[in-house]
Order: structure tokens, then sequence, then C-alpha cells
């Protein structure tokens, strides 16, 4: 079939689908959705309409975005608009369908947004909300909207008519085309794409491979395995267009098998693909021949650096390679090959479906188009974003975020995943773009955010962050392989209270011999988060260090935990509950902790009633108590 004929089938079938006289019922279906409960949800739903009789259509699509809100269920009755619930419970499923699909009561109570140009009294649109508001979405316009797993949901919404398109023109012209859009790769490193593709397309050589990258590692990101999950055609459609472009014919996607739905609905819709002539031999009619095959990773991170990954590809460990040559002149094989990352796939024909110049009137002069981010950590609203490039930290975490849990005060942002940089309360009026993080010493990285808030400690952070880069480097440089355990060696210590004098200056002359040393971009990147706590949080190192005390009260050999005499009342329920016997004290005596025993697990301080407080949790502080059991009542030192 032509693609016209492919494109009318979709469309054929999508709007019967809009036009259906039956009720749609949409659950969100991605990783977050599923591990919030959306299969029993789904299996009450569909239970409740058979023994009620009803003939619904039921349909799993993506993820929205709205983690925080999972499990998402959707309700559209024909002629109405799309009515959107969230936190939705199997009990709560069944309840909608009596109250909305049999009484035509909408629950504006527990609605959360409409989508559609409707309006239903009482219910707000969705994509008004101060979390949606501000968003763009060009990845992710297809996210929770298709069922991924239906080619002629992607195709009806336009999807490969920017390879149908650019199988009329010349791989010049596409090119051309991507350069118009300003699009650099969002895998992290921020290489103009066009660019990439120049050097890949000159390269010498009839044999050339496609590679997208989504060997996803970030602690906390989540973006890619959304994605690939929700719309995993527009990856795809994107990678034809890359081929096309550069003259490869061959192309893999290197994905985490810890990412099975992902690897599922990829390889649904792959063999769709094939079924719709859009892979394999002359793709629509035209002279252009172009596979993919899934190559499946064991979840080690150095692997998302392109030259281990090209190792791992081939059969072999996954370490970093020197550069030049570049992949794009000798990768795969020693062969020419093109890589960029999932994100950057899923823009690629976004922009092909309309024009190079309306993906740049986005963002900044130096960062077109806008940015995917997985919104983690203390904030009220977790969930996967996609914001133009220039909007500022302060837009996502109090805008779209919703600002911090429990109203604590913002303490700082993580960008860039590991190898990224924690970036302070007065950076949350920076821009989020490629040159400003990067200023400021951090990186856009593949768009990992993780926001902190009052009780976290900084230097426990970097030690974290750290323990995870210097456990995950392959320990192919001298500089990474030992640089990254020194550091590590250091902030363990600090956060144990054995810091010393001269020890941030160590840590800093590590920072600079890792960063100049490392082999691979993640091992140069390795020392941010220690730079940037130091750069920005320095006090609280001087604390560790001086004072033995940590501010945020989190390292525990620097914490310690009393029981007030003046509030103790004697219940006893700290002392039935700690797990080491730590505490003694009778009825009606004022309990005591013995600081030998003591384990700083803080259980004693979460079950002491609240209208007691009698347990408190100090840092390089003693505080005059008991040392032994005294009736209540009798009044207790006080504090020194």
């Amino acid at each position: 079939m032509t693609f016209d004929e492919i494109r009318k089938q979709a469309e054929s079938e999508w709007e019967a689908l809009e036009a259906s006289e039956k009720p749609r019922i949409l659950i969100g279906s991605a990783t977050c959705g599923r591990s919030a409960g959306a299969l029993s949800v789904r299996l009450a739903i569909e239970t409740e309409l058979q023994r009620r009789g009803i003939d619904a259509v039921v349909t799993e699509v993506g993820c929205i975005g709205l983690c925080y809100a999972e499990p998402l269920v959707d309700i559209i009755k024909p002629g109405r608009a799309r009515i959107c619930y969230s936190n939705v419970t199997p009990e709560s499923a069944k309840q909608l369908i009596e109250d909305y699909i049999i009484n035509d009561n909408a629950r504006p109570d527990v609605a959360l947004g409409t989508i559609g140009d409707k309006c239903i009294e009482g219910i707000p649109k969705l994509f008004d909300l101060p979390v949606l508001k501000s968003q763009v979405r060009i990845s992710l316009r297809n996210c929770g909207f298709i069922d991924p797993e239906n080619i002629n949901h992607y195709i009806a919404r336009g999807g490969y008519s920017g390879l149908a398109k650019v199988l009329g023109m010349s791989p010049e012209w596409v090119i051309g085309e991507v350069g118009k859009s300003g699009l650099r790769g969002r895998g992290g490193a921020g290489f103009p794409t066009a660019r990439k593709w120049e050097f890949c397309r000159g390269a010498a050589g009839k044999e050339k491979y496609i590679i997208c990258n989504a060997d996803e590692g970030d602690p906390g990101a989540f973006m890619d395995r959304s994605l690939l999950e929700s719309d995993p055609h527009s990856v795809l459609e994107g990678m034809l267009i890359g081929a096309y472009a550069i003259g490869a014919t061959k192309g893999y996607i290197y994905c985490r098998a810890e990412y099975p739905l992902a690897i599922a609905r990829l390889n649904i819709a792959l063999q769709q693909m094939k079924e719709h002539g859009l892979l394999g031999d002359r793709i629509l009619g035209a002279d252009f021949s172009f596979d993919i095959q899934i190559k499946e990773g064991a979840g080690a991170f150095v692997c998302g650096e392109e030259t281990a990954l090209i190792m791992s590809v081939e059969g072999k460990r996954g370490m970093p390679r020197p550069r030049p040559p570049f992949p794009a002149i000798a990768g795969l094989w020693g062969k020419p090959t093109n890589i960029n990352n999932v994100e950057t796939w899923a823009n690629v024909s976004a922009i092909l479906q309309k024009d190079g110049e309306w993906f740049a009137s986005y963002g900044t002069e130096k960062s077109k188009g806008t940015k995917n981010f997985s919104l983690a950590g203390k904030i009220r609203h977790t969930g996967l974003i996609e914001v133009p490039m220039g909007i500022t930290i302060r837009e996502i975490v109090y805008g779209i975020g919703g600002g911090i849990q429990d109203d604590k005060k913002f303490k700082g942002v993580q960008t860039g995943g590991p190898s990224g940089g924690c970036l302070p309360a007065s950076a949350l009026d920076l821009a989020v773009d490629y040159e400003s993080l990067a200023a400021a010493g951090s990186i856009m990285g593949s768009g990992g955010m993780i926001v902190m808030d009052e009780d976290t400690c900084m230097v426990d952070m970097a030690r974290y962050f750290l323990s995870f880069t210097q456990a995950e480097s392959c320990g192919k440089c001298v500089p990474c392989r030992i640089g990254t355990k020194q550091m590590l060696t250091i902030l363990e210590r600090i956060c144990r209270g054995e810091g010393k004098s001269g020890d941030i200056e160590q840590l800093l002359k590590l920072c600079e011999v890792v960063k100049a040393g490392a082999l691979c971009g993640l091992g140069n990147t390795s020392p941010n988060p220690v730079l940037t706590t130091i750069r920005y949080y320095r006090d609280e190192y001087e604390a560790h260090i001086n004072e033995k005390r940590c501010p945020a009260l989190v390292c525990k050999p620097l914490v310690s935990y009393y029981i007030l005499p003046q509030k103790c009342q004697g219940c006893g329920i700290c002392l039935r509950d700690c797990p080491v016997e730590a505490i003694s004290g009778g009825k009606r005596m004022v309990h005591v902790i013995d600081q030998t025993k003591c384990t700083k697990c803080g259980t004693c301080l979460d079950v002491c009633p609240v209208r007691f407080s009698a347990v408190v949790k100090v840092s390089g502080e003693h505080i005059a108590a008991p040392d032994k059991p005294i009736p209540v009542g009798v009044p207790g030192r006080e504090k020194e």
C-alpha cells in the first residue's frame, strides 16, 4: 500500500473510535501506572462492565506524565469531553461506572480535569492546571492519548508523515531541516544533531549504522522508559529518518533489560511496521531499505557512554575507548555509526512531520526546542514533564511541581543525574538550558531532576551520587577507578564524623584530576556533585569536619537521640519498640537511652506520641538527661 492508503485506513479507524456511541475508558498503563495498581483497576472495570452488561471500549494508554496521580482513568462518553480521574482504586473505579456511565453524575468532586472543547461544570480543563499549563509537548505529544500497541493510532495523529515526506527529498535536505531546528542531542552532551549526521553521512564506507541509546541508568530518571512505553513509533520513525539522511541500512535500539514493558512494546511496534511496509526492503516503495534490532543491555551505567555501548552491542565488555576516531567515522564494527538517544529521535520525527523553524520557535537562542525531565524527590507533583528550554527552575519546582512536600524549605535541585550538579536556592531563577546549567557547575544530562528539601544533607548527597558512579566505573582508566574511590573514602569519613582539616582542599584537587584525566564523559563529569556541593554548601562540609555536626540531622554517626525528662510521661512505647533494647525505664518513670547501645534508627522518635514529643534528635549537641530512670515529675537536669 502507499502511505496515503495507510494513513486513510488509520484515520478511518481513529475517527470511528472517536465517533463511537460506546463509552470509552482509558487507563494509564505505563510502568508508573502499573506500579500504582493500574492493572488491578482495569480488571475491576472490565469485571464491573460485564456484570452490568455495559458495552464499552477499554484501552490502555501510556504515561501522560502525572505520575503522582496514578492510577489515572479517563472516561469519554459519546459527545462529551474526556474526564480524567486520579488515584483511582478498584473500588472507586466501580463507583465511577455507576455514578458517571450509568447515572450521568460526572463526579466533579473527584475529577482531576477535562480534555476537549466541551466544558463540564465544576471540572477544570486538564491542561489549564499549573502542572500542565507551562508544558509544551513535542516528544511527548502522543503519550497518554494513544494505545502504544496500535500503530494506526500513531499514524492517525500524523505519525510516519515525516518519513513519507523525507523519502521524496534528498538526504542533504533532511539534514538541513534538522539543522534549522537547532536540535541538540538530548542524551546529555548537547551536540548539534545535524552536524553529527553530516559527519556520519560524509564518512567513507557504504555500510553505516544507526543506534538509539535507551540505556537510561541515572537514579531517579525515567524519561526514556516512559516515552518508549507510551509512544514507541515516534522514536522508530525518527530512527528511519536519521537512517535515510546518513545512508544507514541497519539500526539497533540499545535498551536495558530492566525495562521489560518498553522492550515488549518496541517488539510489537517493529512487527507492525513490517506489516505496514515501514521496515525492511524498499520502505513505502522507495529505494530505501532499513531494519532495526533490539539489543538488551545488562544494566551497566557506563554503557550509556556511546563507545562503551558500541562495544556491548558487539558482544564485548562495555568499556569506553579513546576518541578520536569518533563513532561517526569508526563506530560499530569499525563502520560509521550515528548514536542519538530516545528523546532526540522522538523530536526528529516531530520536526519532520512539521518543519525545523516550528521547532526552533521554542527555547532560547542556543538551546532550541523543549526538554523532558523526570521530576522526583521532595516535590508534590512527581512525574514526567516537557518544558521549553529557558524555563526557570522556580517555574518547574513551584509551578509545575507544586512546591515542596509538607511546605518545607527548598534546599537544592540535582540536575543531570549522578554526573550532574546540586544547585542551591539562589539558583531558583536560573534558566534551564545547556549554557546556564554549565555555567552554574551542573549539566543538562539526559533529564533527571531531583528536588531536595531542608532535611537533605548535601555532604551525604554528594557521597550518595559518588558512591553510584564509583561502583559503576568500568575501571579502565586510573583517574576514574582510583580517583573516585579516594574521593568516596574522604566523603564517607566526613559523614562518619572523622573529617579533618584539609579534606575539602584534597577533594577539590582530586576532582580536578578526575575531571581532566578520565577517559570518558561519565568519568569527566563524576566529580560534579562534589564540586557543586562544596561550591554552594561549603558551610555544611565545615560543620561536619570542624564541629562534628550534621546540620540536616542525616549522618547517623553524628546524630544522637535523647529523652527529655521534663516531657517524658513514662508510657513505655519507645521502650517496647526499640529494636536493640537501648531504652530502660518502668511505668511512670522517665525513660533513658543508653547511648552505647543506640543504633540511631530513630524508632523512638517515630513512636513517641506527638502530645508528649519527649524524644529529640540532635547533632553536635549533648542533652543533659538522667543516666538512669527517675520518677515522672521529678525535675531533670536542663539542657547544658
